[in-house]
């Protein structure tokens, strides 16, 4: 089907576009012979997570060239091959014991599609100086406010936009955490790009799934009726920025952390050197009583930490949270090298062990998260999402490679640090989403300190 509508934004004199919004379904629809996906306790902790949504900033390419078409037949032949994001949630009654269970039914229902015009809007209006993010950026992302369990009624499990500016192309997605993991989307995204640039896609390997491995729970989970109350709307307040890492920089603060530290058993990564500075540097200028406790929030890839391991390319949810907490007088007496070392610590404690055993204690007591919601701790917490490893500047749909990758709205959580590969080689770009209790426009001169 095919919708026709327009935005507007009145914001900034923007306006966007939409020319159509339609479904793209698999090539074909029955070749993954996979019909039913369970889900785990990690996938289903994450039901009311808003669709984590990032873009990257194309040229343009030449106006012949029919991208649109290009796009959609290639996006097509991707979901063949990645056949869950074609799926939808399914949610199941079970009276007998006053609960329901849900999986993903791979029925090639398709992604939505989106494609928009916003032919006032240059690369240099997106791309602001000192890492600023223009207002407007919200209506180049499909999904805004979307959450994991919104599609059980209206929403497909991925969304893209297209979106065709003065003098270049922004292409976006959004889809539900519970399907996939930052590590598995990046590889759709590779796959889909390649496919529009060879035009085949007869050279992958099928997907490899998760098996259910954990043996001490049974499937589908039962979740008592009364943990799917949908809470209230947390509107909140929030400033956006990309702050720049360069080599140079990064160099600079992972020495010092370990220099710090002094240990021999512990090294502190250029990743959690990063995290590290920017916790601390936030915490110091928000103005929080030094009792006061704050968090750290990590995704830590599971797939190789698990006994046995899973194949680096297993597809799926296969993440962990990783979580340090402290109290921000500590963070601030400290200095950067014991936070790192705290950040190195709970990443290194995501164990088999550990997975397993948060699996096993929340089917005994199921508590959703809803985010950002009753808790003063959200407002002091940082999320830490994305990944430098993430090769996003290796897409190529056949017009060129990326000039920039930005992040959609935050979720309503204290902050959100999303991490992106540079540009530049060994350089790191921080799309940080801060509430007003985290914001300082010290924080605009972080790199002068």
């Amino acid at each position: 089907y095919k919708v026709l509508h327009h935005l507007f934004v009145i914001s900034e004199m923007v306006e966007v576009t939409v020319i159509s919004s339609s479904t793209v379904r698999p090539k074909n629809i029955h070749k993954s012979g996979r019909t039913k996906i369970h889900l785990t306790p990690h996938d289903l902790d994450l039901l009311y997570l808003v669709y984590p949504q990032r873009g990257l900033l194309f040229p343009k390419p030449d106006p012949n060239s029919h991208v649109i078409p290009r796009l959609k037949a290639a996006l097509s032949t991707a979901l063949d091959i990645y056949f869950p994001f074609a799926g939808r949630l399914v949610k199941v009654n079970n009276p007998e014991d006053n609960t329901v269970s849900f999986y993903i039914n791979c029925n090639g229902s398709g992604a939505k599609f989106i494609h928009a015009k916003a032919e006032s809007v240059s690369v240099n209006d997106l791309l602001e100086s000192h890492g600023s993010v223009p207002c407007f950026i919200d209506l180049f992302f499909p999904a805004n406010d979307v959450e994991s369990h919104d599609a059980l009624i209206s929403e497909p499990l991925l969304a893209v936009q297209v979106t065709e500016m003065k003098d270049g192309v922004f292409i976006s997605y959004g889809y539900n955490h519970m399907v996939a993991d930052g590590s598995s989307f990046w590889s759709f995204f590779h796959s889909w790009s390649r496919i529009c640039q060879t035009g085949s896609g007869s050279n992958f390997q099928p997907l490899v799934l998760k098996d259910w491995f954990l043996d001490k729970i049974d499937y589908p989970i039962h979740i008592p009726v009364s943990e799917m109350e949908t809470p209230p709307n947390c509107e909140t307040s929030t400033k956006e920025r990309v702050f720049h890492f360069t080599r140079k920089k990064i160099t600079y603060l992972k020495a010092k952390a370990n220099e710090e530290i002094g240990s021999v058993d512990s090294k502190i990564s250029s990743l959690q050197a990063v995290v590290a500075y920017l916790w601390l540097s936030i915490m110091r200028h928000s103005g929080l009583n030094r009792e006061e406790l704050t968090q750290c929030k990590i995704a830590a890839d599971m797939r190789r930490r698990l006994d046995p391991p899973l194949k680096k390319e297993c597809f799926g949810n296969v993440t962990a949270l990783a979580v340090a907490t402290t109290n921000v007088g500590d963070l601030l007496d400290h200095g950067v090298g014991w936070t790192a070392l705290q950040i190195s610590k709970t990443v290194r404690s995501q164990t088999n062990i550990s997975y397993k055993t948060f699996a096993e204690n929340w089917v005994k007591n199921v508590k959703i998260p809803k985010i950002g919601v009753g808790s003063r701790l959200a407002d002091r917490s940082l999320i830490v999402a994305g990944s430098p490893w993430f090769e996003v500047y290796d897409h190529d749909f056949g017009w060129g490679k990326p000039i920039a990758a930005r992040a959609g709205p935050g979720n309503g959580i204290g902050g959100l640090l999303v991490m992106f590969r540079g540009v530049e080689e060994g350089s790191i770009d921080v799309h940080a989403t801060l509430t007003s209790s985290l914001w300082s426009d010290v924080l605009m001169n972080l790199f002068s300190e």
